[in-house]
């Protein structure tokens, strides 16, 4: 028998164990138990998330493949599909965050390259504490330095994302990863092992002692003070070998040489071998001498549990060996056949002339137990009266927030990456979506990233429901039609009631919205125990979101800033005067401020009647409403363009207080701004939707934002010294004396 205190120790639990004693017939030894507690982790079995998962819609007519593979597929017309995922890296990239958040681009990289699609493009959304305590700036310098070495050398742009910075973050920044490929539908691979006897090759980098217990130690259990020694147990990256691995498989692919392939990202081997072979109701004998080390002595369960980075597993067609070994060889890809596919739905290892290890691969992969966990509901007492003054002068609010890390430029991050690289980028970042055309066609993607864990953490459903609806909303905003989402769900401890509660209700705000929307969630990630010493992060669902833009030449692509000096300028759509959960709520110490509630069908009507103005090539700028509400939006689109453009705007004076009107981020609303000959026509189309259309003023040529409430001037600024404090306040806010990351 195994000793309680290393059953323990695999964060395994005593009747987790015991059923695995019943499954194996007898007690398993120490490799054994190492794969079992990989593949029954949360990371990988997502044992406390699959009864509320399954309530998600992941059908439609364009669906091609949905949850259960490495990546989401749909079909975006002429031949070719959309390959798409989203993925965490939240742990690895506490412990160490320039390895943490590198090797999370090259892990979901593989994903999607495994399906046989050319990466496109790459998002992240980060999610760091407040800069103004050291240890988040050196965070925030490490992930985005990792983001950006993995990405610019492996030749993939990434184009977008988003960053919050909150308190609940600091020690537990979150890491999601977003990927989108292009793949021929003909050409199409998964990960299912189905016929008996075809040979395995292992492909990549060699294995190391890096990664081992990555999904069931450092993925799959909550932080404490010791979180410094898991260091050992993040992956170490080479983008470079990434870049000739993803090159041979593309290739091997193409020429129609495997059956099936697989990244071997969490729990390496054990999870790449067993899960092919699950899928295809197959058994693997694996010889682990014949496995390329990068170290010597390494033992069986080192093998089985690694995580090292850039490896794949393939099995080839019958008779393709040779074909496949040729193509390594000429990119200088380091391979060997590992073993063979059995007909007995074991999964047998071989090790120095010995079986070291003989379970069913079954029991592996789906024996682990589901759990439908408690959870007990929470609500925050509201204050009973807005604690603050109602602003009688908005230029001391904009000069803070252009200054504050809520709304500071996000250049200083994205002039990092090479979001040019493949020549696909249409709308660079600093737009609601970016926009990559797809090559040969006159066709393009729109893809997006969002998520509010503020908003979540007051009113979960509301939080959920408008994830999906401002994912959809962004891409809506650059004329795409959103086709499916993916989404990374960020939260606390499963085995905390309080947090089990906001994951439910979470996902059924996104169900909801999803089906009313009419958008399948195609692939996705959960990553729970995002926690510290006991107090978790706000839930932050993280929802990428494609488009389709069927022929970019049909219409203009509208920007998100002011592009013709006398245009007019409207807001459209639906405000709800709360500050609930807004940013300027948070500034102030206070998170809710009364009940909260979002129409979802209404956002269907707004999001169809502002793509069709876009489609008819109506509108230069659109800006959808969000962080920071009407007011930031406005302020945003003169900020993020150039030269002197600005507004002369006069609002009618609200029902409510002017500041709960402005700054509210609960909304369906977008600004626009059009030439004068489109404005009846505009106009007309909006009301026979159903759509409120507010005529606010003009883009200005003068370099001024100048703001009324009826004949009172409350805004006045100049744009261009703005602009340049604006562009420069996130780095400042980051400036350290001494900036140490590992490379």
């Amino acid at each position: 028998m195994i000793p309680t205190d290393v059953i323990l120790a695999h964060n395994l639990t005593l009747d987790e164990y015991d059923r695995i004693v019943q499954l194996l017939g007898r007690a398993p030894n120490l490799v054994e138990l190492g794969m079992f507690s990989a593949l029954w982790s949360e990371h990988c079995s997502y044992k406390s998330s699959k009864v509320h998962l399954r309530r998600f819609p992941t059908e439609a007519p364009w669906v091609v493949q949905g949850p259960g593979e490495n990546a989401g597929v749909i079909d975006i017309g002429q031949g070719l599909t959309a390959v798409f995922k989203i993925e965490s890296h939240n742990h690895p990239s506490f412990v160490e965050p320039f390895q943490g958040a590198a090797t999370g681009v090259g892990g979901i990289l593989r994903d999607v390259f495994a399906m046989g699609a050319r990466p496109i493009a790459l998002m992240d959304a980060l999610r760091f504490g407040p800069l103004d305590v050291v240890r988040n700036r050196l965070l925030m310098h490490g992930v985005v330095a990792g983001i950006a070495h993995y990405g610019n050398c492996v030749g993939v742009p990434t184009v977008g994302g988003d960053v919050y910075f909150e308190p609940c973050y600091s020690t537990n920044p979150l890491v999601n990863v977003f990927c989108l490929g292009i793949a021929p539908r003909d050409r199409l691979h998964f990960a299912r092992a189905r016929h008996p006897g075809r040979s395995i090759l292992y492909v990549g980098a060699e294995t190391g002692r890096d990664g081992i217990h990555g999904a069931n130690i450092l993925a799959s259990r909550a932080f404490d003070e010791t979180a410094e020694a898991k260091r050992p147990s993040v992956q170490i990256g080479d983008p470079f070998m990434e870049k000739i691995l993803m090159e041979a498989c593309l290739e091997i692919m193409q020429a129609g040489l495997i059956e099936a392939i697989q990244d071997m990202g969490a729990a390496g081997l054990t999870s790449s071998a067993a899960e092919m072979a699950a899928r295809g109701g197959c058994g693997v004998i694996l010889f682990l001498d014949r496995v390329p080390l990068r170290e010597p002595n390494l033992t069986p369960y080192e093998i089985m549990l690694s995580e090292s980075q850039e490896r794949m597993l393939l099995i080839l067609k019958e008779g393709t060996e040779a074909a496949a070994e040729a193509i390594l060889r000429r990119w200088g890809v380091a391979y060997a056949v590992v073993g063979h596919l059995t007909d007995d739905g074991r999964l047998r290892l071989r090790w120095q002339g010995e079986w070291v290890a003989d379970v069913p691969v079954a029991a592996l992969v789906s024996g682990h137990p589901v759990y439908d966990r408690p959870g007990t509901p929470y609500t925050l007492p509201p204050a009973e009266t807005i604690p603050w003054k109602e602003p009688s002068d908005l230029n001391d609010v904009v000069r803070t927030w252009i200054l504050s890390e809520d709304f500071a430029s996000r250049r200083w991050i994205y002039r990092q990456y090479d979001h040019m690289v493949q020549i696909n980028t249409v709308r660079r970042p600093g737009h609601d979506a970016a926009v990559l055309r797809v090559q040969g066609t006159s066709a393009a993607l729109a893809m997006t990233l969002d998520g509010n864990g503020r908003l979540c953490y007051v009113e979960p459903f509301v939080g959920g429901l408008m994830a999906v609806a401002e994912a959809a909303r962004n891409v809506t905003a650059v004329g795409a039609r959103p086709m499916a989402l993916t989404d990374c769900l960020n939260f606390g401890s499963p085995e905390n009631p309080p947090v089990m509660w906001q994951f439910r209700q979470v996902i059924e705000g996104m169900r909801e919205a999803c089906l009313v929307l009419g958008l399948p969630v195609v692939s996705g990630n959960v990553s729970f125990y995002n926690e510290t010493e006991g107090r978790p992060i706000y839930p932050t669902p993280v929802v990428g979101m494609v488009g389709l833009i069927e022929d970019m030449g049909a219409f203009p692509i509208p920007v998100a800033h002011w592009t013709h000096a006398g245009d007019a300028v409207y807001w459209v759509g639906r405000i709800t005067p709360v500050l609930t959960g807004s940013t300027w709520a948070r500034q102030h110490g206070v998170l809710n401020l009364g009940s909260v509630s979002f129409d979802i069908q209404y956002e269907v009507r707004f999001q169809a009647a502002l793509r069709q103005a876009i489609r008819r090539g109506w509108l230069h700028t659109v800006h959808d409403v969000s962080d920071g509400g009407l007011l930031w939006t406005l302020v945003e689109a003169s900020l993020s363009g150039e030269g002197d453009l600005g507004w002369d705007l006069t609002l009618d004076p609200p029902a409510s207080r002017l500041d709960a009107f402005l700054c509210s981020e609960i909304a369906s609303a977008a600004v626009v701004a059009l030439p004068e000959a489109h404005r009846r026509a505009f106009e007309t189309a909006m009301d026979q939707a159903g759509i409120e259309v507010h005529y606010l003023g003009r883009v200005t040529d003068d370099g001024r934002l100048r703001l009324r409430i009826g004949r009172t001037t409350l805004l006045r600024l100049s744009v261009r010294p703005w602009r340049q404090r604006w562009l420069r306040a996130l780095e400042e806010r980051l400036r350290l004396d001494t900036v140490v990351y590992a490379r």
